[in-house]
């Protein structure tokens, strides 16, 4: 597949995330849906792993504690905090706010990957960025800005787990990857449950019904099994921060939808992020498509 149809196809599936999250409030403890979303997706990916003779490779010593980081800070951790945020924020602001995540790539894509970015890719990038400035100014102060800085302040750890991804070696595919992100958050996610636990005497929200069963179906199969395989396969084909600024703009679809089921009330100026947000995916990706062409 064309490494710039899996980013904007991993693009369509995240941007339902802040939805399935919002859903979860009150049904699933969010480390809990982090936990057994990982659970599933392990499950989607032990047929193919076992088909293709690839757990050899998942353990390997060469890559186990590679492995370890990108499963606790490319899952358990951020994904544990950005749905805990959603019990205060909503569902369309955490999804802007993720675009924080744009500056940090840039920032780690140059240092440790060598990735500089072009003028015209930090334009597009600035226009991406200038939404998260506008929404943090306006909801300062209020009760919607704790889970707002809760996301700003987690997003960071997907760029380091995704840096690290593309350093892994060049044979391995970007299925099995996928696979050990979800294994490897394993024992983190046990960590954070059994502290949880002890903090608040064990008890954790689960309510079985329709709801927490599509809710953990969408999470294991099409967040942490689909779209990270499409991520990586993205990632590992082209630059970090160019498959980031175009996969960041998928507020743009979450905002849609939420306002469709109603958790929002479409106010100008997240109209104005929005906008400045599309605009900006559109930019670069015409610089990866015209790279591609000249490739």
């Amino acid at each position: 597949m064309n490494p710039l149809l899996a980013t904007w196809l991993c693009w369509a599936i995240v941007g339902a995330s802040p939805i399935a999250g919002r859903y979860a409030v009150g049904i699933i403890s969010p480390v809990l849906l982090v936990f057994l979303g990982t659970l599933t997706a392990i499950a989607f990916f032990a047929p193919w792993l076992t088909r293709h003779h690839k757990w050899g490779e998942i353990f390997a010593p060469q890559t186990r504690w590679k492995f370890l980081f990108i499963g606790t800070f490319g899952t358990a951790l951020p994904f544990s905090i950005l749905l805990w945020a959603l019990h205060y924020t909503t569902p369309g602001n955490a999804a802007i706010l993720q675009q924080s995540e744009l500056l940090y790539s840039l920032l780690i894509a140059a240092l440790f990957l060598k990735e500089f970015p072009t003028k015209q890719q930090i334009l597009g990038s600035l226009l991406i960025l200038s939404g998260v400035i506008l929404i943090l100014l306006k909801e300062q102060y209020t009760p919607r800005w704790t889970g707002d800085l809760m996301v700003v302040g987690c997003t960071w750890m997907l760029q380091a787990a995704s840096c690290l991804a593309k350093k892994l070696p060049k044979h391995l595919d970007h299925r099995v990857i996928a696979a050990a992100r979800n294994i490897y958050a394993l024992p983190a996610l046990a960590v954070i449950l059994i502290l949880l636990g002890c903090s608040t005497q064990g008890t954790f929200t689960f309510k079985p019904g329709a709801t927490a069963v599509w809710v953990l179906l969408y999470t294991g199969i099409f967040k942490y099994g689909w779209a990270m395989i499409l991520w990586y396969q993205a990632i590992r084909a082209l630059d970090l921060g160019k498959v980031t600024a175009i996969y960041l703009s998928y507020p743009v679809l979450s905002f849609i939808l939420s306002l469709i089921v109603g958790f929002e009330t479409l106010h100008f100026y997240q109209l104005i992020g929005l906008m400045l947000t599309l605009a900006g995916a559109y930019w670069v990706s015409l610089i990866v498509k015209k790279q591609q062409e000249h490739a």
